[in-house]
């Protein structure tokens, strides 16, 4: 089968469209042909092995010190049709159309993969697809809609709150604005300019263009903020939060983790700095109001599997507007 090699850590380059083997389920495993999975922000620090300190350590240790072993197929989401089911799986069955994520096994970046029928929390997790969406706008749901919706689970959103989504216009961005919505909240989105429509197009209340206003100095603040880019002026960005409020950071480094204990110590402020579980009934939960038509995808581009390093380099600009999807063609 086709798949997408990562051979070293470094730049789009260094994933090479490859001959591999095939994978022949186990007995409690499915054999998934992939139609669509994604590229993430996350995949592409991956690729790199930029990611904050307290992350980039471990994750040599378990991919490969000078390069990548443990794993050699990116790709952490998919949408695809269930072509082989081991005789102890009870949950799917052939033909079935399945999304999910894939865990630590990564492996999406490929025309087939094999994932437990019935996975643990780091194995991923799967449910049948949405009957409203292609393979294309499902394999985009899995990793963000888990993200924003526990961030907005642990902030117990309440209707009538006040929501700021800092990277309001990415993946985790788009569908925590929709699920604050959702949940009854006056949403806040603050992105770039290109993305300003498309924030109202999904529900945003108010849009904040970051390149011409810095929303810390209009005197708002918010019960909720759920910042997806963090970097640089996190501690500005905290002024604009209610005290005993939420800050959720999606991205951060030691010193964030430092001025998250000075805050719980200092005011009633929360900073959470937490990565969400996987889990099914949380899948099912999402496909559920998918079907209702209360949460949708924003797919930006598309890109065939052996383009995959060119849809990293695009995810590398900041630009996109919610989701990257790679398409996957089968011959037979």
């Amino acid at each position: 089968m086709k798949a997408i090699v990562w051979t070293k850590y470094g730049p789009p380059d260094v994933l090479q469209l490859q001959d591999v083997e095939k994978p022949i389920p186990k007995n409690n495993e499915i054999l998934i042909k992939i139609h669509a999975t994604t590229v993430t922000a996350g995949d592409s620090e991956l690729r790199r092995l930029k990611l904050p300190l307290m992350l980039s350590f471990p994750m040599r240790l378990y991919v490969g010190l000078t390069k990548p072993t443990r794993i050699t197929i990116l790709g952490q989401e998919l949408a695809g049709e269930v072509e082989e089911v081991g005789k102890d799986v009870e949950l799917f069955k052939k033909g079935d159309q399945v999304f999910g994520t894939t865990g630590f096994g990564f492996g999406a970046y490929a025309e087939y993969i094999s994932l437990p029928g019935d996975p643990n929390d780091v194995q991923g997790t799967l449910a049948i697809k949405p009957s409203n969406m292609t393979y294309q706008e499902a394999a985009a749901v899995p990793t963000a809609g888990f993200e924003a919706l526990h961030y907005l689970r642990l902030a117990n959103i309440q209707r009538g709150q006040k929501v700021l989504v800092f990277g309001a216009g990415g993946s985790i961005g788009t569908f925590s604005v929709q699920l604050a919505k959702y949940y009854g909240a006056e949403v806040t989105g603050v992105d770039s300019t290109g993305k300003m429509e498309m924030l109202r197009s999904i529900g945003a209340d108010y849009v904040i263009d970051y390149t011409q206003e810095d929303f810390t100095k209009n005197g708002q603040t918010y019960d909720v903020i759920i910042d997806v880019v963090g970097k640089r002026l996190f501690s500005r960005r905290l002024k604009s939060l209610k005290e005993n409020g939420y800050y959720f950071l999606a991205n951060a480094g030691l010193s964030h983790l430092i001025l998250k204990i000075w805050i719980s110590l200092t005011s009633s402020k929360k900073v959470i700095i937490a990565a969400a579980s996987q889990k099914r009934e949380d899948l099912i939960y999402l496909k559920e109001l998918i079907e209702s038509g209360k949460l949708k995808t924003v797919i930006d581009r598309s890109y065939p599997l052996e383009e995959i390093p060119e849809a990293h380099r695009y995810v590398e600009t900041g630009q996109k507007k919610g989701n990257v999807v790679i398409l996957i063609e089968h011959n037979n």
